[in-house]
């Protein structure tokens, strides 16, 4: 019996060592390689994600990718990551990309999604589809980005107003279907197009480097914030949500007033006051578990699993 698992061993070790081991070693040696390549670029100088970090979130590899494919881009230019810009009423807007550069200053919407994507310009919500029929609402990014330009703009006045461009980038996993947009005011792509497009815009000159460093100065901080700063702009987005959707059930015992309902299992969730689009039941706010939006908030039917319907909040 010793003999047989001693010989089993030894047959397993040879296994690894001959089969398993020319499979593994090339790709720790390519992961390492990558990681110490993302560790000399400017996305982790900004923004401190660990790689490992990074390819896990759908989120930030996006925005990774958006600054990767314009670093080929000729002129000069500079980056800024999750920057949060102050508004009047003291929330802040956050832009996920900024890129200055001597032609403009390009504001970056990423969506990192995949499935189809329907949206127009004028309805605020537009439609994620799935091969399995699921369907998915989220924000209108157009709008999203007009918001961002707004207090963008507000908050760099001596910019001249065509200097500003706005470009919603989609996964290249994702097909973007019928999107119905009749202005010129926004471009919506793919990640694999985001040079092109912007190099179509580069010939001619706005700013100067000197105002390139200015601007840059001016708006790093603000993609330097606390993560109470994020929790704060995250609980203001809800918030906002909230009153526009919600009805009061009784208050969280958190003693904060925040308008809540109490679940049966203790679990505090916010209905909406609209019902569901396919059922008729109420919409339940909930937090996305896993998946490309992991972390974040969406309005869910109460009926789920039974029906699966939600609505994206950011």
């Amino acid at each position: 019996m010793i003999e047989l698992i001693s010989l089993f061993m030894q047959t397993s070790l040879i296994t690894f060592a001959v089969i398993i081991l020319p499979i593994i070693i090339p790709i720790i040696l390519v992961f390492f390689i990558k990681c110490n390549n993302y560790l000399k670029t400017e996305y982790y100088s900004a923004t401190n994600i660990p790689y490992i970090s990074l390819i896990f979130n759908k989120g930030s590899y996006g925005e990774y990718l958006i600054y990767k494919y314009l670093l080929q881009l000729s002129g000069t230019k500079k980056f800024l990551f999750n920057c949060y810009i102050p508004k009047d009423d003291g929330t802040t807007s956050e832009i996920d990309v900024i890129l200055l550069h001597s032609s403009g200053i390009y504001v970056f919407e990423s969506k990192n999604y995949s499935g189809w994507i329907f949206g127009t310009e004028t309805k605020k919500m537009w439609t994620q589809t799935f091969p399995n029929g699921k369907k998915v609402s989220f924000f209108n990014p157009l709008m999203q980005n007009n918001s961002h330009i707004k207090w963008l703009k507000n908050f760099l006045p001596e910019v001249v107003e065509n200097a500003f461009y706005s470009i919603i980038v989609f996964s290249e996993r994702c097909e973007l279907k019928k999107l119905n947009i009749t202005t010129n005011l926004h471009r919506v792509i793919k990640r694999d197009r985001v040079l092109s497009v912007v190099s179509e815009t580069i010939n001619q000159q706005i700013l100067s480097d000197k105002i390139i460093e200015e601007f840059y100065q001016k708006l790093y901080p603000h993609t330097q914030i606390s993560e109470e700063a994020r929790k704060s702009h995250n609980d203001a987005i809800l918030n906002k949500s909230n009153k526009k959707d919600t009805k009061i059930s009784e208050l969280s015992p958190t003693g904060k007033g925040d308008m809540v309902t109490k679940s049966q299992s203790d679990n505090m969730k916010i209905e909406s006051k609209e019902s569901c689009g396919k059922c008729g039941a109420k919409m339940v706010l909930r937090t996305a578990s896993r998946g490309e939006r992991k972390g974040m908030k969406f309005w869910g039917c109460s009926k789920y699993p039974k029906c699966r319907n939600t609505i994206n909040i950011n």
